[in-house]
């Protein structure tokens, strides 16, 4: 019947439009459709047969049929196909394809992993764990991906190894066990062109990689021990991944310079679930800035059919920072990680003609300047932006042929700066940062001698280049270990709170993500510039893009040593356990504002430490229903609920988002309240610890003045009968001396220790106006 109903529709509109002017031709793009399966004519012995039949016409197309993850199809249609399909009783949701934004070897020891013992030896490295990862594909070839020494393929493993250009089933193993690409929403959003055309560099139209960046994560998260790496002499030693000895399964879904599309990120959740990983690594984000609501989020989606199915999701809080509500992945059941330094730098020394020595970041490793003073300038004292930038065809050769030039760090690519600068003559570049990136920096492999400095630096330096007669110079000193303090937060990392629900606290944690040695692809040059033609095994980047895996082989380490732990148990013993100082045992800093103390808008529950994450004590436990009543809490009806859980929920519960079993507490007041007000949490522990017996008593501190926490009960007591047990957080905030200083927000903690572990939440205070 639905079928005549949708013919007679044709006919209709077939017999109205001769009556009619004819309308300009509509724009078609991709959507992806939500739909209720449970609603599937017997007749069709397929959902495909159903889609296909029912849903679409000639002139649309399907891309993706989605049937683990996520129910419903994406197709190519114009938006009146689109706003039509909304008005059938089978369909829950129709959304555009948006594209999305890649964030873009000493680590494993910076975390606590020790070789003799600790979570690599009681994990052995994470064997027989499969981590999927979302990313730009990978090249194969590479150290990082041998399969040396490695058991057999896990035998639930149900993936495949695509064919496709310059890739086949010879380019997988034992190690790299599967390999998959999606191409068909991005070819839709460039129509009659085709993948490997739409970029005005290589691609492959395959799992291989030409971009590095699925490489580099890939082998961030599980790469195999490789003897005498580095990148151009830069962090020389022997490179691994967190989880050296986890199986990867590769889904390419981004492509060199053209970004990723939701519909085919939702195809490789919906493979990498169906063929049997354990853990998926996406470091992927929305590319406007814009947080989508969890039902419009195909990140979220297919997190939240991979979580349900006890797979660990770990994802990026983007490259935003240091400005407030920047984080993005904001999903609760998905573990969202900001970036941090590690006790390593590759320092440049700039040397002023007046003697004056600053020191910045540089990965440059061809022909020094050999301490050899030239002019220096500064061609942004114009006003004009494209020029303060560096920009393609700005620079005037005359004013800086054979000179050092300032260029100012902006939205064009930093390497790409120097490309300019060579172009028009000039002998080195110095870039600085704008005050939104204050003082943070990172190494590149520029082509020619080049550094960058911090805002405050960079002022200096254009001050003394506004003079005709300033010269300069540029020393390269390789590489620095031991580096103190370390970490601190990085400052593009995205921070908190949450521009959807603040009840929850975003990032989750922070790990490594700044100048990050790891696996490179053999397509491009370290910048990833067409015009660079040196080739390395290896390179350093940073982003949260290179945190994120970090944390995806922590999982694989956690899950390999604990199978029966579910992810929110993982994630729990990864939060707890997370460190808030840093390697001179002091609170730590933002590198945003040196010396300014970091807060959990900034690191979630603290930094990534493996040393104590094998042996959390206590854990945090979440399951299906737990997220379904959180919906419930946030105003989700039941059908906008089923687009995410693929099943029809109700409501009937009472429940607040804040009570969600999180191991992190956000505490909301809204500022129109006066007296005292109090808000009561609760939260439940299941003892996870090699003592069956335990007795964990609480310490309290204060989110700051006029706020009191208060724990009942005070002393949990754990048994062979007792396992789980609850407890409640009640916080009371006097308006009259409540004082929240500059941050608008209160940070303090709640831990359980026995005298052996130490479970630590943080907890974050602030007002809100209310809506």
């Amino acid at each position: 019947m639905a079928k005549l109903h949708f013919l007679f529709f044709l006919f209709f509109l077939a017999s109205t439009s001769a009556q009619q002017p004819e309308p300009k031709p509509e724009t078609r793009k991709t959507y992806i459709i939500r739909v209720d399966n449970s609603q599937k004519p017997t007749i069709f012995p397929t959902h495909y047969h159903w889609y296909s039949s029912e849903f679409t016409s000639e002139s649309s197309q399907i891309l993706h049929t989605y049937d683990t993850v996520f129910h419903g199809f994406s197709a190519v249609l114009t938006p009146s196909q689109a706003d039509n399909l909304n008005n059938n009783p089978s369909i829950l949701a129709v959304f555009e394809d948006r594209r999305r934004e890649l964030h873009t070897t000493r680590s494993p020891q910076f975390l606590g992993l020790r070789i003799q013992r600790g979570l690599w030896s009681e994990s052995d490295y994470g064997s027989d764990v499969i981590i999927g990862v979302l990313d730009t594909g990978i090249w194969p070839e590479r150290r990082s991906f041998s399969d040396q020494n490695l058991g057999p393929i896990p035998k639930r493993w149900k993936g495949e190894c695509e064919t496709g250009e310059k890739f086949g089933p010879e380019n997988c193993n034992r190690k790299i066990i599967g390999a998959r690409f999606f191409s068909k929403g991005h070819e839709a959003a460039f129509p009659g062109i085709g993948v490997a055309n739409t970029t005005s560099s290589l691609e492959f139209k395959s799992p291989r990689d030409a971009d590095g960046h699925g490489t580099h994560t890939a082998s961030t998260a599980a790469g195999r021990y490789s003897f005498k790496a580095s990148m151009n002499g830069y962090a020389s030693g022997v490179a691994k991944g967190v989880a050296p000895k986890a199986r990867l399964a590769v889904y390419k879904v981004c492509w060199k310079n053209s970004g990723c599309f939701d519909s085919d990120i939702l195809g490789a959740f919906d493979s990498a679930v169906n063929d049997g990983v354990d853990v998926i690594s996406i470091s992927i984000g929305g590319g406007d800035g814009i947080s989508s609501p969890y039902y419009l989020d195909p990140i979220a989606i297919g997190s939240y059919g991979a979580v349900s199915r006890g797979v660990f999701v770990s994802s990026s809080a983007g490259n935003d920072g240091p400005n407030t509500m920047s984080v993005t992945n904001l999903a609760p059941w998905i573990t969202t990680v900001g970036a941090s330094t590690i006790d390593r730098n590759f320092p440049a020394e700039i040397v002023l003609g007046n003697g004056k020595k600053i020191t910045g970041v540089s990965l440059y490793a061809g022909k020094p300047l050999k301490n050899k003073l030239y002019p220096i300038v500064y061609p942004g004292k114009t006003g004009t932006l494209s020029v303060s930038l560096c920009m393609e065809n700005s620079l005037d050769p005359v004013e800086v042929k054979g000179k050092i030039v300032v260029c100012d760090r902006g939205s064009n690519p930093r390497v790409a700066k120097g490309v300019v600068v060579k172009k028009a003559g000039g002998v080195g570049m110095i870039l600085a940062n704008g005050v939104a990136n204050g003082e943070g920096l990172v190494g590149d492999a520029h082509i020619i001698p080049a550094v960058s400095v911090g805002s405050n630096e960079g002022d200096l330096i254009k001050s003394y280049a506004s003079s005709p007669l300033a010269t300069a110079t540029i020393n390269f000193k390789g590489t620095v270990v031991g580096i103190k303090p370390a970490p601190i937060v990085a400052s593009f990392s995205g921070r908190g709170p949450s521009g959807l629900n603040p009840e929850i606290l975003k990032p989750d944690l922070i790990a490594p993500g700044v100048n990050i040695l790891a696996g490179w692809t053999d397509a491009v040059g370290p910048t990833g510039l067409d015009i660079d033609s040196r080739r390395t095994e290896f390179n350093i980047l940073s982003g949260t893009s290179m945190a994120c895996p970090h944390v995806s082989g922590a999982a694989a380490l956690l899950k390999s040593a604990h199978p029966d732990w579910s992810p929110a148990m993982i994630k729990s013993a990864i939060m707890t356990t997370a460190s808030v100082t840093d390697n001179q045992m002091n609170h730590m800093t933002d590198e945003a504002a040196p010396g300014k103390a970091s807060t959990p808008y900034d690191f979630g529950s603290g930094h990534l430490n493996l040393d104590q994450a094998m042996d959390p004590g206590l854990v945090y436990d979440l399951a299906d229903e737990d997220y379904v009543n959180f919906m419930c809490a946030i105003g989700y009806g039941p059908k906008t609920i089923q687009v995410i859980t693929r099943a029809p929920e109700i409501c009937n519960r009472k429940a607040l988002p804040e009570n969600l079993n999180y191991p992190s507490i956000a505490v909301l007041f809204p500022t129109s309240n006066t007296g005292v007000s109090r808000k009561t949490f609760i939260r439940t522990v299941t003892n996870v610890g090699d003592d069956v017996i335990a007795v964990y008593k609480v310490q309290v501190n204060s989110p700051g003045k006029g706020i009191t926490v208060t724990v009942k009960p005070s002393t949990l007591v754990f048994n062979e009968k007792v396992k789980k047990l609850s407890y409640t957080v009640t916080v009371s905030a006097d308006s009259k001396n409540m004082n929240l200083g500059d941050t608008g927000a209160g940070f303090g903690s709640i831990t359980w220790v026995d005298g052996k572990h130490v479970v630590r939440s943080p907890i974050v205070v602030t007002q809100v106006t209310p809506l």
